[in-house]
């Protein structure tokens, strides 16, 4: 039996199985995108699927604190847009 791989969200700090969570990665051009395969290059960070959270993202701007850089409106405006649409 494989054992499935926990990570935390980090909007609600709470803990998932990998397989449930939504990963957000920067790349190294500094580009902003959502994970579909998990093994993309870059710094990820995981959201549940929560509306919650993925309302706390723009609200918040958390993704400037996980990623210690700055991010125009706009990135997480279709940020939460593709990860409404994945729901």
């Amino acid at each position: 039996m494989k054992n499935e791989v926990s990570r935390m969200c980090f909007i609600c700090r709470n803990t998932y199985n990998k397989s449930n969570l939504l990963r957000i990665v920067k790349t190294s051009s500094g580009e902003i995108l959502i994970d579909k395969t998990g093994k993309a290059n870059g710094r990820g960070a995981y959201i549940c699927n929560s509306s919650k959270c993925i309302e706390q993202i723009k609200k918040q701007k958390v993704l400037s604190r996980a990623f210690k850089c700055e991010f125009p409106a706009t990135v997480y405006q279709k940020l939460c847009e593709e990860l409404i649409d994945k729901k």
